[in-house]
């Protein structure tokens, strides 16, 4: 039996600008995947609503927002602005923190994209309540010097067998971590994941490395 989700759209200001994002809590969840993209808005999208019903499944709420603008993320200088959307990540989790419902819940980052460097340095700069992340398809590579061999927070890395810049990218991020870690390159599948069974993959690896890690949170 599918588990009943409350779910309501959000607004979350982070330093003069209010990101827009979509909350949603399964009945007895065990903590909140916060999901960071850096693009045009998709998280409403089959692909991340299919991401969305694997991690409820599992009691896993979820906050999936845009960390920049529309017109922020037309402009290359915005979308590649790590520093920016480091600072609304950690905006965001200020925000669950203070959440009547999601307050001392542990947070998991699920991000794609440039989002993935955003959340390195999140875990970088503030431990404090993460408890796993996940990047998928993202560019760890843009994290600022020095913040990778800073996380310690259990993190997997997620690329496609036919990305190859992205393999590169994600492998020599691997090696830098200096926490627990885990690479996974899944075949046939390219940086958008839309191969058939390449998103259900991705999924399954992501749910398995957050049920793995909730008791990891420093809250």
């Amino acid at each position: 039996m599918a588990l009943s989700v409350h779910s309501e759209q959000v607004r979350i200001p982070a330093g003069g600008f209010d990101m827009e994002a979509v909350f949603r809590l399964p009945e007895e969840h065990i903590g909140v995947i916060l999901f960071a993209n850096s693009g045009i808005s998709n998280r409403l999208v089959p692909p991340n609503g299919y991401m969305a019903s694997v991690l409820h499944d599992a009691r896993f709420g979820t906050l999936w927002l845009d960390l920049l603008s529309p017109q922020e993320a037309r402009d290359r200088h915005a979308h590649s602005d790590i520093g920016l959307q480091t600072e609304r990540l950690i905006a965001s989790c200020d925000w669950l923190a203070q959440h009547e419902t999601a307050a001392g819940q542990p947070i998991g980052v699920l991000a794609t994209s440039t989002a993935a460097a955003a959340a390195l340095q999140l875990a970088a700069e503030r431990m404090r309540g993460l408890f796993a992340i996940v990047l998928r398809g993202g560019r760890p590579d843009l994290a600022s010097h020095g913040a990778i061999g800073k996380v310690s927070v259990p993190t997997l890395l997620i690329a496609g067998g036919l990305d190859d810049g992205a393999i590169e990218l994600n492998r020599n991020a691997f090696t830098a971590l200096r926490c627990k870690k885990r690479l996974e390159i899944i075949p046939g599948a390219t940086q958008a994941f839309d191969e058939p069974g390449s998103l259900e993959v991705a999924a399954r690896l992501a749910r398995g490395w957050f049920l793995q890690h909730t008791h990891c949170a420093r809250l």
